[in-house]
């Protein structure tokens, strides 16, 4: 279980770096550039971490899946960007594909 707490952290470090980049204003203002240059730093650690008993596909899928979805949410929580309906069934699409392919899916089962 520790490889999804990494990739959670992961997850987090990406998000934030995203963030921070909207505040980097093309990366002119030093502290926030600093802060997405930590962030994606951290986040291929963690990957790389993930990856040591993760397979690839499964991680990748689920770090840049729920990285869009999160992106969307502080857009729409933090900068008073709006998502219309069509919007909503791409997230939802992008979640249901993240839990089919954790739960569901046999591809990266432990016996293949």
């Amino acid at each position: 279980m520790r490889e999804y707490a990494y990739l959670a952290a992961a997850i987090a470090a990406e998000v934030g770096g995203t963030t921070a980049l909207k505040f980097s204003d093309g990366f002119t203002n030093a502290v926030p550039s600093a802060i997405v240059v930590v962030g994606y730093l951290g986040s291929f650690y963690l990957l790389s971490l993930t990856l040591q008993e993760l397979p690839i596909g499964l991680v990748y899928a689920t770090w840049s899946a729920v990285g869009i979805v999160a992106a969307a949410l502080v857009g729409v929580l933090f900068f008073d960007e709006t998502v219309d309906l069509a919007g909503l069934v791409g997230i939802a699409l992008v979640i249901g594909g993240v839990v089919v392919l954790n739960v569901l899916s046999e591809t990266y089962s432990p016996a293949h």
